[in-house]
């Protein structure tokens, strides 16, 4: 089986690195209809005219050059690549609970390329990675960008910081077993001295434990466990060299906390209140809410391992983060679209959609959420999460129309990253 996986993956690289040689200059994809991304109304008929790795033009009525490559989708929909800024792509969930315990780096790091390339197929052609053991998604990042495997553009934090024994830390050994994290750090300045070493070895972000969490042993997802102070001296460090801070935060003080220490985006905020909501929207801060792994964890959690108290946490969780969600949309809280992937298969990133519709979002609004709102949040407003001319040519088309049937986005037929064709099964 694993010679069988590793093949497939040899032969994703081979298929996208011919495809990237291979890539004429000028490229035209024509379709039925086209969402940009930015929540205007569909292009219908849509034409778009590629240059290299960026869009040159978009329209109805777009000419043809001598000599393009004509690509047509026929009655398809094209999108934006989809961005999912909450991931793991070093994680699968059949290492849950201590399974994990005897997963390391460099498997992780395999773990990572294998999901990188089935997360690119499924239409997400941009991830934001928030936590990895070891630095492993610095260094798949890294082989992404050279061109040696195939996977969505990254930015990723490195080891999350937190306090010992919290959400961050590797708390399932014993005290004789137990070692130290690497984005462990106490105090104000020790929490700054560990955002300067996150992003001395390649932390595009970083990411902090605001409170409990449901898969960690001994806490609770309510619990505070960053101070104020801490956030806000690593929060001011961070923003000083340039990284944004995503705040994972369950517990309603902790979000609060959080978002007035100035974090960029909250992470689950499944807890959080009316006056939480109220913070966010007067601060503008993202809210990241994973409304889909509930059912995961709730219907195959244990079959691969986690923990029985980490399946009562989000069964006391999952219904309130999901009510609380619909309360944020209602307010006009600022939304992005991240999911967890790794709690979940890899791949599936996109059945969040039809909860974020069934939550309160119009298809549009959920749309998005995973294009424009997610590239924001990125900092990467000005190359992805819109189809516009100067743009990266990063597109992915479905079948039929997603704002007539969400689900449409779980069917991606097409996929283009930096107008290299990665998968075409619409022909």
């Amino acid at each position: 089986m694993r010679r069988f996986l590793f093949a497939l993956l040899a032969l994703g690289l081979l298929t996208q690195n011919l495809s990237a040689a291979d890539a004429p200059t000028r490229v035209v994809i024509r379709a039925a209809r086209l969402i940009d991304g930015r929540g205007d109304r569909p292009i219908a008929p849509a034409v778009i005219l590629i240059e290299n790795d960026r869009i040159a033009q978009v329209g109805s009525n777009v000419s043809v050059p001598a000599g393009a490559l004509v690509i047509d989708l026929g009655p398809a929909t094209i999108l934006p690549g989809l961005i999912d800024v909450h991931d793991h792509l070093t994680f699968v969930p059949e290492n849950s609970g201590y399974r994990s315990l005897g997963v390391s780096a460099p498997r992780q790091a395999l773990y990572g390329a294998s999901n990188a390339y089935r997360t690119l197929r499924a239409g997400f052609t941009s991830v934001r990675n928030v936590a990895a053991s070891d630095f492993a998604d610095v260094a798949l990042r890294d082989a992404i960008d050279a061109g040696e495997i195939p996977g969505p553009r990254l930015l990723v934090s490195g080891p999350p910081l937190g306090i010992t024994g919290g959400h961050c830390d590797n708390n399932l050994l014993p005290s004789e077993f137990h070692f130290r994290e690497g984005g462990v750090a106490d105090g104000p300045w020790e929490a700054r001295s560990k955002v300067r070493e996150v992003i001395k070895y390649g932390a595009d972000l970083i990411k902090i434990c605001a409170s409990g969490g449901v898969l960690s042993k001994g806490d609770q997802p309510g619990t505070p466990q960053y101070s104020p102070e801490e956030m806000k001296e690593l929060i001011v460090e961070a923003h000083r060299l340039g990284r944004k801070v995503a705040a994972h935060a369950h517990g309603t003080q902790s979000i609060k906390e959080a978002i007035l220490a100035g974090v960029d985006s909250v992470e689950h905020a499944s807890l959080v209140d009316d006056e939480g909501i109220r913070l966010a929207r007067e601060h503008g801060t993202f809210f990241v809410m994973d409304i889909y792994n509930d059912d995961f964890i709730l219907q195959v959690g244990e079959k691969v391992g986690m923990l029985p108290e980490s399946i009562e946490k989000e069964k006391k969780l999952g219904r309130l983060q999901r009510e609380n969600f619909r309360k944020a949309v209602q307010a006009g809280v600022r939304m992005a679209f991240g999911t967890d992937g790794g709690v979940y298969p890899h791949g599936d990133n996109a059945k969040q959609f039809a909860y974020m519709v069934q939550y309160g979002m119009t298809p549009m609004q959920a749309i998005q959420a995973a294009t424009m709102n997610a590239a924001e949040l990125m900092g990467w407003k000005d190359r992805v999460g819109s189809i516009e001319p100067g743009k990266y040519a990063d597109l992915i088309a479905v079948s039929g129309d997603p704002l007539s049937d969400v689900r449409q986005l779980e069917k991606v037929g097409f996929v283009m990253k930096g107008g290299a064709v990665v998968k075409n099964e619409l022909k």
